[in-house]
């Protein structure tokens, strides 16, 4: 058992300087989560009794999770994105807004600027024989069901290897393959003509899959399909679905999976009429459906950094 000093005058006394708590100047609210961040750090170290060397361990993985660039990974593995869903589900309880469809975590790998086709566009730009067509349809419709014109629908998945295009350590795909931003028509529906995506694993000789191995948990997901969903009368919608009959959906290492986001997979053979190559594609509808902003405003909105084109 280690020394126990936490409680005394001196250490409680060292966190405020480190926050500069009775200072002034700086931000009042950072000064104040520092301080929280760094009072339950001190105690977990004491709780635990870490030595140095584990303290300088976790020192040192976070200087490689930042070098690797999988800091957002990390978040969806630990849970820490599907905790943000969470709350937010908390605050919609609050606030009386219910229905719209299931909101899950975004994920690491989006890219700002597709180009924007209207009603439908074409996602699949390089050929990929490993995976079947897929077309992805539906409506977006408002709260009270009726379907919501000029909606920007994006989507964006891997590849049948697991990749998705501007992160893809191959360098095969082409830009924005597998991408796509769809605006609504008066009827608010969107399609978009793709292949099917794969389930992936987080890389396997890198940091989140490293601290993952500690846990003995494994680092993979579902075959599924992210999706954003943007107007300018609704609250944004950031959702996925998972493609169905997937071993892992109810075992996704990010906790993706929600209900209502397992749309049926429809084995169709008309795909040259709906404008494929072939006649053998695969089906999904997926309708989405958007919520009432608050006192006007879109509480959906999130400031992340992104990657962009």
């Amino acid at each position: 058992m280690g020394v126990n000093i936490f409680d005394t005058a001196e250490v409680q006394n060292f966190l405020r300087v480190i926050a500069n708590l009775d200072g002034e100047g700086g931000n009042p609210r950072v000064k104040s989560v520092v301080h929280r961040i760094l009072s339950d750090l001190f105690k977990t170290i004491e709780d635990f009794d870490l030595t140095p060397d584990e303290i300088w361990a976790g020192i040192n993985y976070f200087n490689t999770l930042g070098s690797q660039h999988e800091a957002a990974l990390l978040a969806a593995g630990i849970g820490l994105e599907h905790y943000i869903d969470l709350r937010l589900d908390a605050e919609d309880k609050e606030l009386g807004i219910f229905g719209g469809t299931p909101r899950t975590i975004e994920g690491p790998l989006y890219v700002a600027g597709t180009p924007v086709a209207e009603g439908k566009a074409r996602l699949d730009k390089d050929p990929d024989p490993d995976a079947a067509p897929l077309r992805i349809r539906g409506t977006v419709t408002g709260p009270d069901g009726m379907p919501v014109a000029g909606a920007l629908v994006e989507i964006w998945h891997s590849d049948s290897k697991g990749f998705y295009s501007h992160f893809d350590p191959t360098g095969r795909q082409s830009e924005f393959n597998l991408r796509g931003a769809i605006r609504t028509g008066a009827d608010g529906k969107y399609e978009a003509l793709t292949t099917m995506p794969a389930s992936y694993g987080c890389p396997p000789m890198g940091a989140t899959q490293a601290l993952l191995n500690q846990l003995n948990r494994h680092g993979q997901r579902p075959a599924h399909v992210h999706i954003f969903v943007t107007s300018d009368k609704f609250r944004k919608l950031t959702t996925q679905f998972n493609i169905e009959g997937d071993p892992l959906i109810w075992d996704d290492f990010a906790f993706a999976t929600r209900e209502g986001l397992i749309p049926p997979v429809v084995e169709k053979d008309d795909g040259r009429a709906v404008g494929f190559e072939e006649d053998a594609y695969r089906d999904i509808e997926f309708d989405l459906h958007l919520t009432e902003r608050v006192d006007g405003k879109d509480n959906q909105i999130v400031e992340r950094a992104r990657a962009a084109a």
